[in-house]
């Protein structure tokens, strides 16, 4: 029963990763228009720090331009500048009513650093699975001290470990995918 229990809290961790590694990735341009990286953005809303999406729409109209549509006519400098400051590196276009931001093509050299950055977060993912195995596997060892059959804590373990190789196939199959993704021209 205890194993069941640390292996659903690993378990759980690998996938609380996995989401993280999703949503990461997803704010990684790559060449095509996706409002998502516009998420980090934060905008002085009345004296507050609010996320881009709380006072605007956010649309992608077609695979190289992402819009942005303040709901509030005078949002439109502050949502502009925010874009500016921040570190997406797309200058906006205001044309009074909405703003454009026009996707460059991405260039080799740029396209090399996006899968470098794509690598290091797939790493930190890993990593991460990494250390929900070794406390999973040390609270296992931790319970056998205390009286769970040595048995029963090497089939913890052994589950911990295929849980582990689940997890690290499927960040490397997301990192294939994202690498696929920003090369393909």
């Amino acid at each position: 029963m205890e194993t069941t229990t640390i292996r659903n809290e690993a378990e759980e961790k690998m996938q609380m990763t996995l989401e993280f590694l999703e949503e990461t990735f997803s704010r990684i341009r790559a060449g095509r228009a996706n409002a998502h990286i516009l998420d980090g953005i934060r905008v002085d809303y009345y004296g507050s720090l609010v996320p881009l999406s709380n006072v605007a729409t956010v649309t992608t109209p077609d695979a190289k331009t992402i819009m942005v549509q303040p709901w509030e006519k005078p949002m439109l400098k502050v949502v502009e500048k925010a874009i500016q400051d921040s570190d997406v590196g797309i200058t906006p276009e205001n044309n009074g009513e909405v703003i454009r931001l026009g996707i460059p093509p991405l260039t080799e050299e740029r396209r090399k650093q996006l899968v470098k950055q794509t690598k290091h977060e797939a790493e930190e993912a890993k990593i991460s699975i990494r250390n929900a195995r070794r406390e999973g596997i040390d609270e296992v060892k931790k319970a056998v001290k205390d009286g769970l059959a040595e048995d029963m804590g090497k089939d913890g373990e052994n589950e911990l470990q295929k849980l582990h190789d689940k997890y690290i196939k499927k960040v490397d199959d997301m990192f294939a995918d994202k690498e696929k993704e920003i090369l393909t021209v």
